[in-house]
This record gives structure tokens, sequence and C-alpha cells, in this order.
């Protein structure tokens, strides 16, 4: 897209981290919002931040529910007259192994994180293909380059979201409508606090300090990248700087450096655990 002034952006995810920061850095260039979320009170203090001058609608929405996905789409077009570009942003995880991980949790994030993307993509692609300069987004990850353990569900997910984004790529090309694959690498949010943890209390909490600890890219600087790629219609972004690196070392040694992650999990759980 060549500006954002007055252009109607779709978002999910946005009661809070980057979903949040990227309503407010829209607003910030004079798009129009429909954003949605499940978190009701996030989703209004989201609004609450924004500037006045722009037109915001508001959507309760689970994205891993089909019907309320398209339903959103319908009513974006009906709220706003039209809609120039979706970014799915929502996301969940489970912090299990493959082995130990219940169906239903396998499930949970892969509906909401590879499903909702797939929903949303398709319920608003038509509105889009109708505009002169439209776009989609679709968060994938580094773990969309490679997995780590104890993350395999969200791994898989997210690399699922990465043949997603190349496939409409290929497809659109022809079209207006633009796509750029987003891989975040640790970003400040709160999506291990909220995560689904077969561990301990104690484990997932250390995990979070961890997590926290080693995110290096704060969720406003996180928005404020993807809203460079959306402008300068890139169709791979990557966001922090352990993001460059983890791509390119994922390229260069695909399996060595998938073991190294390995050995160095088990370590850190093992010195974990014996803490504990």
């Amino acid at each position: 897209m060549k500006n954002l002034n007055g252009k109607v952006i779709a978002l999910t995810g946005a009661g809070s981290g980057i979903g949040r920061c990227l309503a407010i850095q829209l607003a910030q260039h004079g798009s129009h919002l429909s954003l949605s979320d499940v978190d009701e009170a996030g989703l209004k203090e989201t609004k609450e931040l924004l500037s006045q001058d722009i037109v915001v609608s508001t959507h309760i929405v689970d994205v891993a529910d089909r019907e309320q996905v398209y339903a959103w789409a319908e009513n974006t077009v009906k709220d706003h007259g039209h809609v120039d570009c979706i970014i799915n942003n929502a996301g969940v995880t489970s912090i299990a192994s493959i082995e130990e991980i219940r169906y239903e949790d396998f499930n949970w994030v892969f509906n909401v994180v590879f499903y909702g993307v797939l929903y949303g993509t398709k319920a608003f692609l038509p509105h889009l293909k109708q505009r002169p300069d439209a776009h989609i987004v679709n968060i994938s990850s580094v773990n969309g380059f490679v997995a780590t353990p104890r993350n395999g569900a969200y791994a898989c997910a997210k690399h699922a979201v990465k043949a997603l984004n190349q496939t409409l790529q290929q497809e659109l090309r022809n079209t207006s409508v633009n796509i750029t694959s987003v891989h975040p690498g640790g970003v400040k949010t709160n999506i291990a606090r909220n995560a689904r943890s077969y561990d301990s209390k104690e484990i997932h909490q250390e995990q979070i300090v961890s997590f926290e600890q080693i995110a290096g890219t704060s969720a406003e600087k996180a928005a404020s990248i993807i809203i460079k790629g959306i402008l300068k219609n890139r169709k791979r972004q990557l966001v922090g700087f352990d993001a460059i690196v983890i791509d390119a070392l994922s390229r260069i040694f695909p399996q060595k450096f998938s073991d190294m992650l390995g050995f160095l999990h088990d370590r850190v759980r093992r010195k974990r655990m014996k803490n504990t």
C-alpha cells in the first residue's frame, strides 16, 4: 500500500500486545479501523487510546469460529463501506511436548493460529479484490522457520501460515491484493503468560521471566516494523534482530541449528527442574 491515510483496515487480536500497538499506530497514519478480539475489556481499552479523528468499529470475534469471522467481514463493510486491508494477528500457544499435549489443546492453538488466519483471509478476500490497492498481512513467526521443543503446536501452525502466505503470493500475483508474511522473533507480549502450560507453576513462571528477558523487541517496535513492511509492499517481513539471525541460521544450517536449539532447551530445562 502506498499510504495508509483513509484506508479501512481490519485487525484481529487488537485488545493487547502487537495488535493494540498496530491499532494505535495505524490510527496515527489516519487509517479507519475495524478491530476484533475475544477480550471485550481489552478491545474497549484499545479503542479509548485511539484518535477521535478516525472511524473505529469494535467486534467481539473468536477467530477460531469461521461463522464469527465471516460475520465480522460483512459487518466491517457495512460499518465502513469497504475494506482495504486485513491483518491476521491473533495468536495463542501451549507449552507441552507432542507426546503429552492433549488433542484439544493442540487444536486450540492450531484453530486460532492457522485456521483463524485462513478464515480471516478467505472472508475478507472478495472485498479486498474490489479495491485498487489492497493488502493481506498474516503473522507467522520465526517458528515458521524452525521449531523449538515443547512449542510444537505453535510451530506447526506458524509453518502452515508461512505456506499459506507463499501460496497466496503466487495465486494473487496478478491482482490488486498484496501479501506480507510477517515473522517476528521474541516480542514482549502476554502470549507466554497466557499459554496453556503442562509444566509446574514454578517452571512456567520461570519460563515467562526468561521469555520477557530475552524478547528483544517491544510490541510498539514490532508494530512499527510491520507497518513499514505494508507501506513497502514487502512479501516477507522479519521483526527483530533475533529474527534476522534465526532466519539466516535456519537456512545455512537447517538441521544443525535445529539440533542446537534442542540441546540448549534440554540443558535449560534440566537445570530448572533440578532447582524446583
